[in-house]
């Protein structure tokens, strides 16, 4: 199963452009990422600048709207994310747990969606497509 574990950083959607982690924490980071890597679950990673440099796009109006950063309603951004290959939703929490991260974060637990999770119908849909990169467990 994979699960993707989101770095929630309290304060981030408030965060200046070009905000990045001090070396200590960078440090303490690497040194946990290579755990997973070294354990075989690791599938990727990255951290993501904050969204006073990002962009959203709305669609609810007609067309497409787009809006800069930062954004005044966000209360929780996404700062990174791990994907991680695991047998269980209780090891990815496991992993998730063992994270260096400081007391102003929430790590979120998210399991990704297979193709064997959809009913028949949207199975035959998604294998239209087999040049998509999806996830054909």
């Amino acid at each position: 199963m994979r699960f993707m574990l989101l770095m929630i950083p309290k304060g981030y959607e408030n965060a200046a452009p070009g905000t990045v982690p001090d070396a200590d924490s960078v440090a303490a980071m690497m040194r946990y990422n290579e755990s997973l890597q070294r354990a075989g679950v690791l599938l990727a990673l990255d951290g993501l600048h904050p969204p006073s440099m990002g962009a959203r796009i709305e669609f609810g109006h007609g067309k497409p709207k787009v809006l800069d950063g930062p954004f005044s309603e966000a209360k929780e951004v996404v700062g990174g994310y791990w994907m991680l290959q695991v047998k269980s939703r209780e090891e990815a929490i496991a992993w998730a747990s063992r994270c260096p991260a400081s007391g102003s974060c929430v790590i979120e637990v998210r399991q990704v969606q297979e193709l064997a999770d959809f009913p028949g119908d949207v199975q035959a849909v998604l294998a239209q497509y087999p040049e998509i990169p999806l996830s054909r467990q």
